[in-house]
């Protein structure tokens, strides 16, 4: 199994490497998308799969991202000032939205995190003297690295691919380290975590802060990318979409969020056939997924599993019934 798993991952970071080859220019644009949603949602799953905790905030941290690399560069600075910048203040302000966490759970944690994604959204669209309001920042350059420009689409998909990577990387040590042990015994039973030694307080802001991390450089990114930012990707509903690539996707499943940010980013796209009625399409799709696989896409192999042992139980304990009625039989 483990041979399987990588040689999947393998071949997948191939044709990630390849496809934008064989791609015109908004094809190599929505893939660089759908990388930069795929690193938010792996702070989401931290959050929401690793760690149990319910938030529906995460827009609001992809937005402070996005704005202070937008901030920082119309103040004449550079790119590489305002990413690191972006993820420290997500940081410090995930810890804050933490604390509503060591008081609340489930569904209250939710609202509390959904009214946080509403006031920042709202700072974003009345503090014109900062943000621009509904006007927005436009002219966001794209970055050099080490004197090449990353101008053009294919240069900053390779980048973006990169810096994924690079995350992706971070998570993988992290989840495998105590840390990440800590994190899942959180989410499985808090109160035993706690008596085998887990410092619940600490974790907890530490799902929050990280995962604001991963949302922060991935707004930053988004930034660069599109090169003009208003309020409008950042409201209630874009955190709300982030949470359902998750869930599509896998909640708790390392590459769930590729999966789940598949749905969300490309599968819209692939859908515009149907014109007006595209987003009611993805919206079906979406509610009778969840009916039929509430744990996602990356589920369908442990309910095969699952199915497969229940069927040889079954036929165990239909076998030991039979040795049984033929030994009373005898008897």
């Amino acid at each position: 199994m483990k041979k399987i798993t990588t040689i999947s991952i393998a071949v997948s970071a191939l044709l990630m490497v390849l496809a934008p080859q064989f791609l015109k220019n908004y094809g190599i644009y929505l893939l660089t998308y759908w990388l930069i949603f795929i690193i938010a949602t792996m702070g989401l799953n931290l959050t929401l799969g690793y760690a149990g905790q319910k938030s529906l905030g995460h827009a609001a941290f992809f937005g402070i991202g996005a704005y202070t690399v937008a901030i920082v560069m119309k103040a004449g600075l550079s790119f590489w000032l305002g990413l690191p910048l972006a993820a420290a203040i997500c940081f410090f302000v995930g810890i804050v939205l933490g604390f509503p966490a060591l008081r609340v759970q489930t569904i209250y944690l939710a609202f509390a995190t959904l009214g946080f994604n509403t006031a920042v959204w709202l700072v974003m669209r009345n503090e014109e003297w900062l943000t621009g309001g509904t006007y927005g920042i436009n002219n966001i350059a794209r970055p050099e690295l080490f004197g090449f420009s990353l101008a053009s689409n294919l240069a900053y998909y390779y980048f973006t691919l990169s810096v994924a990577t690079l995350m992706a990387a971070a998570l993988w040590g992290l989840l495998r380290s105590p840390w990440g042990k800590a994190f899942t015994a959180l989410r499985d039973n808090p109160i035993r975590a706690e008596s085998l030694g887990v410092d619940i307080r600490t974790y907890t802001l530490l799902s929050f802060a990280i995962g604001a991390v991963y949302a922060g450089v991935a707004g930053a990114l988004f930034a660069s990318l599109v090169e003009f930012i208003e309020p409008a990707p950042f409201t209630v509903g874009a955190s709300i979409m982030m949470y359902l690539m998750v869930v599509v996707g896998g909640s708790g499943y390392f590459i769930g969020p590729v999966l789940g940010a598949a749905v969300g980013v490309v599968l819209p796209e692939w859908l515009r056939f149907a014109q007006a009625w595209y987003l009611f399409v993805f919206g079906s799709a979406v509610v009778l997924l969840m009916i039929w696989l509430p744990d996602g896409l990356l589920s369908i192999p442990d309910r095969l599993r699952a199915k497969k042992q229940a069927r040889i139980d079954s036929a165990a304990r239909s076998a030991s019934a039979q040795v049984a009625t033929i030994s009373g039989a005898k008897a």
